[in-house]
């Protein structure tokens, strides 16, 4: 069954499309990103889609920049004739949801703590970019709603006043997919940033596909209507690993390691792989 009409702004339905890239996790490493997209560039033909597969941000400095490369990148892909929006996926990865969630810190019941936790995370980069500090949270959470609410929309300002930068995070998808979810027979694939629940349906992982890295692993046999599921991230940092219903594409990118693109069928096949 596929998503209901309400769910399907949260997944990006791929079709069946000649190939699928598929670029791991950035963590706003943007020398390797410019790399990766040169090679892209150098392949992609219309009728091909390109998936980042979440966590654009976070670890590495340069967040602002890395946007404006994806965003770039973007506008030099649709130039090519015959190439849609819709060809051009961003999959949301545990950075993008803490970002999200670190703008709207204020409705936390235990603000500090959260931000704390999100600091050691990774976010604290992407907060600096957008001109705030972990310091600065943290004492606008000891002062109040009020206070983190007036923090918080100040980082919101700056994010809104870079050109694109809003209107990309809010178009982050949960996953992407060709085939369909929960056919009887697999054969299609699933993209997601770094794992799924494989005891729940397709439609009720929520946040499993940014959290259950643990659950990803143990996949012995298709999931769903899928024939593999490829992830971006690995928060084992177990590096790339191809098995017969998965594919990793995290080499350790903003932890020292190269950034990984894969080149995909429509039915999960692996056609090409390199890495930046």
């Amino acid at each position: 069954m596929r998503p209901m009409m309400a769910e399907t702004h949260k997944f990006a339905d791929l079709g069946r499309p000649r190939r699928i890239w598929a670029i791991g996790s950035v963590h706003a490493q943007l020398d390797r990103l410019h790399a990766i997209h040169e090679a892209v560039w150098s392949r992609f033909q219309a009728g091909d889609r390109l998936v980042y597969l979440g966590n654009l941000v976070g670890w590495g400095a340069p967040a602002l920049e890395t946007i404006d490369g994806l965003l770039a990148f973007r506008r030099a892909l649709l130039s090519i004739r015959g190439l849609f929006p819709t060809d051009i996926v961003y999959l949301r990865g545990s950075q993008e949801e803490m970002w999200q969630k670190l703008l709207q810190l204020q409705f936390a019941p235990n603000p500090g703590e959260v931000l704390d936790w999100m600091v050691r995370q990774g976010v604290e980069t992407t907060l600096a970019a957008y001109g705030g500090s972990a310091e600065q949270g943290f004492a606008a959470a000891r002062g109040g709603a009020v206070s983190l609410g007036r923090w918080t929309a100040g980082l919101r300002a700056t994010m809104q006043a870079r050109p694109g930068h809003a209107t990309l995070f809010n178009a982050v998808r949960r996953a992407a997919y060709t085939g369909t979810p929960d056919a009887p027979q697999p054969g299609g694939a699933l993209f997601v940033n770094a794992g799924i629940d494989p005891n729940r349906p397709f439609g009720h992982q929520g946040d499993s596909f940014w959290w259950a890295g643990g659950g990803f692993a143990r996949l012995d046999q298709p999931y769903g209507g899928f024939h593999r599921v490829v992830r971006g991230y690995d928060p084992a940092r177990q590096g790339v690993q191809v098995t017969d219903f998965t594919a990793t594409l995290d080499a350790g990118c903003g932890f020292g390691g190269p950034l990984v693109c894969g080149a995909f069928t429509h039915t999960g096949d692996v056609l090409e792989m390199f890495q930046a």
